[in-house]
């Protein structure tokens, strides 16, 4: 896909078509919109939630309640009440027997329900990116599209299964709690519960530092993983150009901005637990100090002081639990406005009620001008058309837009002005299903699946029957290389066929767009791979392949379209000659200059 790679210059991958962008940070939604969406995941999860918010209500209950049993049974030997204390005892071992079983129902709930709402949310995500448009894809970095679907919706699961509980059961506990230490002494209670607005202010002030720096982790994170997605697809192209140490400088830089930017992130979350720790111990001075006034005065008895000390924990634990999960919350919410970000892109308009099943195969390009990025455009002005069943092809110097007007036919791109028609109909008003389906096409870089050489094969058709397969490999000439592997068809290709050399690769992508009998075939640079003794019998497939087929063939290798019936003929987006091979060496313009220079054994 060179010809592509040329139009935008800085593109991510080899065989990608679209603008390298990056350095581009995502821009966060606003927390409580974040939440909101989330809260939809849950809404499909009502009776575990629901069991998961009974089991967290029954254990509040029984801390909350507890400490009063204890108060209870203090005071009874303190005031020589002996006989009640045995049945608080009894009431202490049972509701304290009831708060560890419920505790252990709510970890195997949350965990079941967090593996449920992330699997909603992975589950959406890949059916979005596999129904984004081709330009988005190609203009983002493939790691950091990866690390959301990893990454960051892990980091949802994580807070799900950890935090969610816990949220819940701190902001029950803080209200029971308030409500039986105002119950015992209104007095004692309010003076306790100053500390409630050091702890506001804290983690007010807290809390905007982390977000922030939360967020930007997540996004190093993304860049990170895009680093190493790139080098290990690349990784042949790094070695052979000894690129090795700056493909590691690069690694260390980003890798140093995540370090850097993750040391304050954790050093801001660590530090809510010990502010919070020092907001709970003043609060103790204060039961301390108030409480024994109270006490000495009458007020309230020995087993409420008691009873308060255990609350005033009590209602320090879950704060100081919330600070610590606070930095969990905030990566989670982070890594779903990534999510979200996604989700949020428009699907790719697939539209059209026409299908090409009596389509005769008669392409049209009328007027039609298109630019990757805006201000530099590919095509001007650009007029085709190719009868049906005629073999055409496109030849012109590396960055004439050859590529791109297949990317334009197959609709990977929507042009910006003009008309692309098959049989007279624009191809907006095809079905994109139907139009791809009855278009076979073999890029320059191939493309195979960590499956078995079958199931690759098989993959442009359903119901390719075994027979049919071994026909096109024999017609492939590559049924041979096919048996001569350990498992013949069966034989699982690992790194999607990257023990197979880049001719095999390319003969197998060869069968598979036989086996697609489409009525439009494309070829771009599909024998550039292969020896030429390997080019000439697949050659001779492609004139049986191609007969009563429209087919568009993009070559460098100009000997390979003699026998084109039409060779057209591009610079710089426009079409400069077009006539057959003699027609053409006999005008001695563009194509005699390219074809003497291939002659002469100079690249084009």
């Amino acid at each position: 896909m060179t010809e592509a790679k040329q139009d935008l210059n800085n593109y991510k991958l080899p065989g990608t078509r679209g603008p390298r962008n990056r350095q581009a940070a995502e821009k966060a939604k606003d927390q409580k919109g974040t939440a909101q969406r989330l809260l939809i995941y849950f809404s499909h999860e009502k009776r575990r939630l629901l069991a998961l918010l009974s089991c967290v209500v029954m254990t509040v209950i029984a801390a909350v309640y507890t400490p009063r049993l204890q108060s209870q049974a203090i005071d009874s030997i303190s005031q020589g009440r002996f006989q009640e204390l045995t049945r608080y005892l009894i009431l202490m071992l049972v509701f304290y027997g009831g708060q560890s079983l419920f505790t252990l129902f709510q970890g195997r709930i949350s965990a079941i329900l967090s593996q449920s709402i992330v699997k909603n949310m992975r589950n959406d995500l890949f059916h979005k990116i596999v129904n984004l448009p081709i330009r988005y894809l190609d203009s983002h970095p493939h790691g950091d599209i990866m690390s959301r679907m990893t990454n960051d919706i892990e980091n949802v699961s994580n807070t799900v299964s950890q935090s969610l509980s816990s949220l819940v059961s701190g902001a029950l506990t803080i209200l029971g709690t308030v409500f039986m230490m105002f119950l015992l002494c209104p007095p004692l209670a309010l003076l306790s519960c100053t500390t409630v607005i050091l702890t506001v202010a804290a983690t007010k002030f807290l809390s905007g530092a982390m977000r922030k720096f939360y967020r930007r982790r997540q996004e190093l994170l993304g860049r990170l993983n895009s680093t190493v997605e790139e080098m290990v697809g690349g990784y042949r192209t790094v070695a052979a150009y000894s690129r090795e140490s700056a493909v590691v400088d690069e690694f260390n830089k980003t890798s140093d901005d995540l370090t850097k930017v993750g040391i304050v992130a954790e050093i801001l979350g660590g530090s809510m637990g010990p502010v919070m720790n020092v907001i709970n111990n003043i609060s103790f001075v204060i039961i301390a100090a108030f409480g024994g006034y109270f006490a000495l005065t009458g007020a309230i008895t020995i087993g409420t002081i008691s009873a308060f000390i255990i609350y005033a924990k009590q209602f320090g634990r879950p704060i100081d639990e919330l600070a610590q999960i606070y930095g969990q919350i905030q990566t989670a919410i982070a890594g779903a406005e990534r999510v979200f970000a996604i989700l949020d892109e428009p699907f790719e308009d697939k539209s059209g009620s026409w299908d090409m099943e009596n389509a005769a195969g008669v392409i049209t390009f009328q007027n039609v001008n298109f630019s990757y990025a805006e201000g530099n455009p590919v095509l001007h002005d650009f007029n085709l058309t190719v009868e049906a069943g005629q073999k055409v092809a496109l030849v012109g110097s590396t960055g004439s837009g050859k590529t791109t007007v297949v990317n334009l036919l197959m609709r990977f791109y929507d042009i910006d002005s003009g008309r692309i028609m098959i049989d007279g109909v624009d191809i907006k008003d095809i079905n994109c299903g139907d139009l791809r389906h009855n278009t076979a096409i073999v890029l320059q870089d191939t493309v195979l699946f960590a499956d078995t050489v079958e199931k690759n094969l098989k993959y442009s058709r359903d119901g390719i029957t075994d027979a049919e397969m071994e026909s096109a490999a024999d017609m492939c000439h590559c049924r041979g290389m096919i048996h001569r592997l350990n498992d013949g068809y069966q034989t699982v290709l690992s790194q999607a066929g990257g023990s197979l050399s880049q001719g095999q690769r390319q003969l197998l992508s060869i069968t598979r767009a036989f086996l697609a009998k489409p009525k439009i075939l494309i070829l771009d640079e599909a024998t550039s791979s292969v020896d030429t003794r390997t080019e000439k019998h697949i050659q001779d497939a492609m004139v049986k392949l191609m007969e009563n087929r429209t087919s568009l063939i993009i070559a460098h290798r100009l000997s390979t379209i003699r026998d084109a019936d039409r060779i057209v003929v591009m610079d710089q987006g426009r079409i400069v000659e077009t006539g057959s091979h003699d027609q053409l060496l006999a005008a001695k313009g563009r194509y005699y200059e390219l074809y003497m220079t291939q002659f002469a054994g100079q690249a084009t």
